[in-house]
């Protein structure tokens, strides 16, 4: 029986509730799949999966049909703009689930409290949206360039914000920025998460080497370009300079950039593989933002996704990127090659790499939901191999919160948060796209649900339109 049958005929046949096939067994039965391991990078035809509640109850052999895997996780998206665009960003969770995304780690922006309150309402059932797991406000100096952040100056206040983000908000994780928080500060709130067992990630700043917030005991680096510094010979002597006011920002940043030895990065990965540091690239992003004078996205089909609010924000790193020269410009494009191309590297030296997009207010045209597909296509086409780019979304995750037990596989004991799709993704990475269905927290969202969650934002954001005031 072939895997490309009619949609209609498709749904007719791969879901029934339990009335009709096991009574007081299952709530849904999903039948005529071939479930992919992600874990194994292989494919187990002819598959019955049932699901009671929010877990899959057992699973079994069936005829053939289309390809049930774990729904997907991005690692790294953000919510803000000010409390003016609360809503427009709670629009944005029925994107992450029409495109296959069961679960979000929310890195901090300017509406912590509400993306906690947003949280609680998910897993209460009371709000329509992926799992989200949230640090809360970040940690940062005084005077952060940030907002949204708990400021501290000094190791007491560091235990302050550890203690309300860990006993009054309970944090899933806890982020740390460097805008203006001091390094030894950045190294003592890395180490004294650790030492409460709380999971940490965050921006490095310049006066410290990778290897040092490595030492503390941070969990996860977010964005290539701090793996890359790890990479640097004499990365120690530049931290230092510029710690002590001897070379500005802009001269360490172009010794870093001059100063990436292969040797050093392989011996660097393999450590952080070896203490078990996950690293987050949030490519896509990058790539964007790197092409903004040749890539137009004024046209995109995805901006009637996006509300007016949070399409501003997008300005301040479009009008930055005009102002570039033609030298600047070409610098952006290589700095992007350059970084991008230590990604095989890591999964070379056993690093466990995470999907994530860094979508959200700020970042320009790196849109929540599509762009997780896309930052996996960007994988494949850096040298990942279609499993290894599958598994960053939907096995990395749940191992960084360990939460293996629950997620990252189609079998009996694990969540039935799950992704159907006509192709073989393990063959094209691209084949994540076609989304047939998902079943979120054991409910079924076929295609037709999909598409009405679609239509609903997108007539939100038309209705918005509207109300804005013109320019």
């Amino acid at each position: 029986m072939s895997s490309l049958r009619p949609l209609a005929f498709l749904f007719g046949l791969l879901f029934s509730t339990a009335q009709a096939a096991q009574p007081a067994q299952a709530d849904l039965l999903i039948r005529h799949a071939r479930v992919i391991d992600v874990a194994h990078a292989r494919i187990l035809d002819n598959q019955a999966v049932a699901v009671r509640g929010q877990d899959i109850v057992a699973s079994g052999t069936d005829a053939g049909g289309r390809y049930l895997l774990p729904g997907l996780w991005d690692m790294h998206v953000h919510f803000g703009g000010g409390p003016e665009l609360i809503e427009e960003n709670k629009a944005l969770l029925p994107l992450y689930v029409a495109n296959g995304i069961t679960t979000v780690r929310d890195a901090s922006g300017d509406l912590p409290e509400q993306v906690l309150s947003w949280r609680a309402d998910i897993a209460a059932g009371r709000l329509f949206g992926p799992q989200l797991f949230s640090s809360g406000a970040k940690i940062e100096g005084i005077k952060p360039v940030w907002k949204g952040t708990v400021e501290v100056g000094s190791r007491a206040d560091v235990d302050a914000a550890l203690d309300r983000l860990q006993n009054r908000d309970k944090v899933d994780f806890v982020k740390i920025t460097d805008s203006t928080l001091e390094p030894q500060l950045f190294l003592y709130a890395v180490s004294q998460a650790k030492a409460r067992h709380m999971r940490t990630s965050g921006h490095i700043p310049m006066a410290l080497t990778v290897h040092q917030a490595v030492e503390a005991g941070i969990s996860s680096i977010e964005h290539l370009d701090y793996a890359y510094n790890a990479g640097v010979r004499d990365g120690d002597r530049i931290a230092a300079d510029f710690g002590a006011g001897r070379i500005t920002r802009a001269e360490a940043s172009a010794r870093l950039y001059k100063g990436f030895d292969p040797e050093v990065a392989m011996a660097s990965y393999r450590e952080l593989a070896q203490r078990g540091v996950f690293v987050t690239p949030t490519l896509n992003g990058s790539r964007i933002l790197a092409n903004l004078d040749n890539e137009q996205h004024d046209k995109d089909d995805y901006l009637a996704y996006i509300g007016p609010g949070l399409r501003q924000t997008y300005q301040w790193r479009i009008e930055r990127a005009a102002k570039a020269t033609p030298e600047q410009i070409a610098a952006r494009h290589a700095h992007f090659e350059q970084v991008a191309a230590v990604l095989p590297m890591l999964q070379q030296a056993g690093v466990t790499i995470m999907a994530g997009t860094d979508a959200g207010f700020l970042n320009s045209f790196n849109y929540p939901g599509v762009g997780l597909h896309d930052e996996l296509a960007l994988f494949v086409k850096l040298g990942l191999t279609p499993a290894q780019a599958l598994s960053t979304a939907t096995r990395s995750g749940p191992a960084w919160f360990g939460k293996l037990d629950r997620y990252g596989a189609v079998e009996k004991g694990k969540a039935a948060d799950l992704l159907l799709v006509d192709h073989n993704p393990l063959e094209n990475i691209g084949a994540l796209r076609e989304i047939h269905a998902v079943v979120l927290r054991g409910q079924l969202q076929d295609r037709s649900a999909l598409d009405a969650l679609l239509a609903q934002t997108r007539a939100k954001v038309a209705a918005w339109n509207a109300a804005a005031p013109k320019p």
